[in-house]
């Protein structure tokens, strides 16, 4: 297939000049009649998969979706684009599912989005058929698995489908798949001779930590407060604890808002659209809230409990940093969040699901105690081959703390769980670092375990310090846990040898608090630098644009355009167009405003240079098109409805720019030595009056000037009368 076939709307249509990895290959197999299963990280791209294919097909191509608000959010973003898409679900008042349903007759689409039970609702299936389908889509295709963490019945009936659309090419998409799911998506779907796509699962922007859980709720006040404009996600096991978690956000300033299942239908969807549309920073949710959000600038997903396994985890941190910006996954952990989980497994009948929750668990307990590089360990469970030994942005990766001797410590809690097994009691890690710090709780006195010889000599250290040994010594192989339910632990051999022969144990300091700032500034995979000033302006002028239009920001521009934007600082179409996430209907609708938002930043703030960082930035900083008379084109237009007569007012309006903006045009013209005049333009007593305040204030900021003047001209007259004393060298 010829590339340019897939480049030329990859830039024209999404704004982007190349593919990211797998994108072009899953695109080529598709159009090429192949079914196609694509395993691509969150952020990986995966949607472009089948919509830019469907600009390339004659006929309809149909996406299953599971969610009415990734249906939404999708098909927004597509009309931003000029893309001809719809969706059909429960949302959309009679009128308006007429509306659209005339125009799928009329052929007027390229995408279909849609529900899987509606595509088996009376009739609808016959409806499909003359609609002329070229290609199917099902996202979130782990779904259909059994085996999957997401497991949806109704996704099952999609099995039947290629029973009414033999030889349409079927493109199942995940971000979240083992083996065995991958296997059960294929036979389900009766995918044949699929061409199967499995991306890495490595999310290199995302930086993973795991705290101890010790006072939640200042922990995640304090976390939220050192973050406090990002957008974030709180996950929590229990409604209660998400209610809790909102209420204290409130109350401490935050913008925050609570989602989960217990509240009305009305109240989840405009919670929801707040935080999508960045009226607010924060939701705290429970599991129920991401998997319909595509937005991409979360900036920190924090998990206040722990998630029941780690294909839940991965999914639940992924929806940070969609953009390929720098995000941060935090987990708070404790033992008696296992204890909880284990209470629940075990009113479970069916004992073959109560081992496999079991079995689950522990892998993820086991994540949330490594002491060694936690992407590493995520990757390799997924079957990935991770050859790195420090990946840089993990919290065990980049602690550069030294080593420290803790063989005391270590002989100390070894001792005391070898004389409690010797009693006769086995117990849980928690009972023993209570006997170690000489606690006389119930328990320790029911079992008579005060009058241990090591109760009570732990006590110089806090129970959180005991804990986050233990667990190294887990780790290390020289304690082994339970698979039961209990947690009861154990010496292993290794420990008795250890002990017997007095060896010596270093490790790391344990953490018990959460990592410094400066810490979390380290892994920065992704950043983009820029004018961070002009960044957080375009961001203003973002979200009122988008507010008038009634979309999320982001469907207006990404963070990375605005980055980019305010590090390249684009004047003219040609400059903006080179921006990621620009294309041609984009520049269109939201160019001149950007551009005239930029021109008057730059009218009081000299331009900064940036060194290359290789994302997404094929330079620096855009040089200015120029003629080799010196003007860009932009400049040389608004010169040229000048010389035909018109005024400045005129040619705003025609070109859909500010008077300043033209101003600042005809400025750059007098400093290119095309226009030697300021009739029109500015008054002599304009000129006087601005000439005496520039002789005061100076030209480095024009501000003062400004300021000066009253307030009673323009920049751009201001900008025009500085070029023409610098012109005449009189300033």
């Amino acid at each position: 297939m010829d590339v340019s076939r897939l480049l030329a709307p990859l830039k024209s249509v999404f704004g982007y000049d190349a593919f990211r990895p797998l994108q072009r290959e899953i695109m080529e197999a598709s159009l090429a009649g192949r079914d196609v299963l694509a395993i691509l990280p969150t952020g990986g791209g995966k949607s472009l998969c089948y919509q830019l294919p469907a600009l390339q097909r004659s006929g309809l191509t149909v996406v299953v979706s599971p969610l009415i608000a990734l249906m939404k959010d999708q098909v927004d973003q597509l009309q931003a684009a000029g893309v001809a898409a719809t969706f059909l679900n429960s949302s959309l008042s009679a009128g308006e599912a007429r509306s659209r349903l005339s125009g799928l007759e009329r052929g007027e689409y390229k995408l279909l989005y849609l529900a899987p039970e509606r595509l088996f609702l009376p009739d609808f299936l016959q409806k499909l058929k003359r609609w002329q389908v070229a290609a199917l889509a099902i996202d979130e295709a782990h779904c259909i698995s059994e085996w999957g963490h997401d497991f949806r019945p109704e996704y099952r009936q999609l099995a039947t489908l290629r029973e009414h659309f033999p030889g349409v090419p079927v493109t199942a998409l995940t971000a979240t798949a083992t083996e065995r799911v991958q296997g059960d998506i294929v036979a389900q779907l009766h995918l044949s001779d699929p061409g199967q796509f499995v991306a890495s699962f490595n999310r290199p922007n995302l930086t993973y930590r795991v705290m101890p859980k010790q006072r939640p709720r200042r922990q995640v006040l304090d976390y939220v407060a050192a973050n406090r404009d990002a957008s974030g996600i709180i996950y929590c096991q229990s409604r209660r604890a998400v209610e809790d978690y909102a209420a204290a956000l409130k109350d401490a300033g935050h913008k925050a808002l609570p989602y989960h299942a217990g509240l009305p239908q009305e109240e989840r969807v405009r919670n929801q659209e707040a935080f999508i549309r960045d009226d607010v920073q924060v939701v705290c949710a429970t599991i129920a809230f991401g998997m319909g959000i595509n937005k991409p600038n979360v900036r920190y997903v924090l998990h206040a409990d722990l998630p029941k396994n780690i294909e839940s985890y991965y999914q639940e941190t992924g929806r940070a940093g969609r953009d390929g910006l720098p995000a941060e996954c935090v987990l708070l952990f404790s033992g008696g969040d296992i204890a909880k989980y284990n209470h629940f497994i075990d009113q479970v009948e069916d004992e073959q699901a109560a081992r496999i929750a079991r079995q689950q668990l522990r892998q993820m307990a086991d994540f949330a105690e490594f002491a060694d590089c936690r992407r590493g360990a995520l990757l390799r469970y997924f079957g990935e081959d991770y050859t790195k030994t420090n990946c840089g942005s993990c919290d065990n990766c980049l602690d550069d703390r030294e080593e420290v001797d803790v063989t005391v410590e270590c002989q100390k809690l070894l001792s005391c769980i070898f004389r409690i097994n010797q009693a006769g009691f086995p117990m849980g890690l928690n009972h023993a670092v209570d006997v170690l710090r000489g606690s006389e709780n119930l328990k320790v006195i029911g079992k008579g375990h005060q009058r241990l010889s090591t109760h009570g000599i732990g006590k110089d250290q806090p129970a959180e310090y005991w804990q986050g040994l233990g667990k190294q010594l887990i780790q290390r192989g020289y304690l082994r846990q339970s698979d039961d339910g209990y947690n009861t632990i154990e010496l292993t051999p290794e420990a008795g040898q250890a002990l017997k022969e007095r060896q010596k144990f270093r490790m790391k300091p344990i953490r018990t608090k959460m990592a410094s700032p400066a810490s979390r500034a380290k892994a920065k995979s992704g950043a983009i630098e820029c004018d961070e000033g002009l960044f957080e302006v375009l961001r203003k002028l973002r979200k009122d644009l988008a507010d008038a239009r009634g979309v999320p920001p982001y469907v207006v521009f990404g963070d990375v355009a605005l980055r980019q934007m305010a590090r390249r600082y684009p004047r003219d179409d040609q400059a903006f167009l080179s921006i990621p996430g620009v294309g041609q209907r984009k520049l269109k609708e939201f160019g001149a405003p950007f551009i005239e938002v930029i021109d008057e930043w730059l009218l009081e703030n000299d331009p900064r240079d940036f060194e290359p960082n290789g994302f997404l930035d094929p330079a620096p900083k855009m040089k200015k098109r120029e003629d080799p008379d010196g003007l860009n084109s932009t400049s040389r237009a608004t010169l040229e409805f000048f010389q035909q007569g018109k005024n400045v007012e005129a040619i705003a309006a025609e070109r859909s720019l500010s008077p300043t903006t033209i101003e600042t045009h005809l400025a750059n013209s007098i400093e290119a030595g095309k226009l030697e005049s300021l009739d029109g333009l500015v008054s002599e007593t304009e000129f006087s009056l601005i000439r005496e305040a520039v002789a005061e204030h100076g030209t480095a900021a024009l501000r003062p000037v400004f300021d000066a003047l009253g307030e009673e001209t323009s920049f751009g007259k201001i900008r025009l009368t500085v070029a023409m004393l610098q012109r005449e060298g009189k300033v």
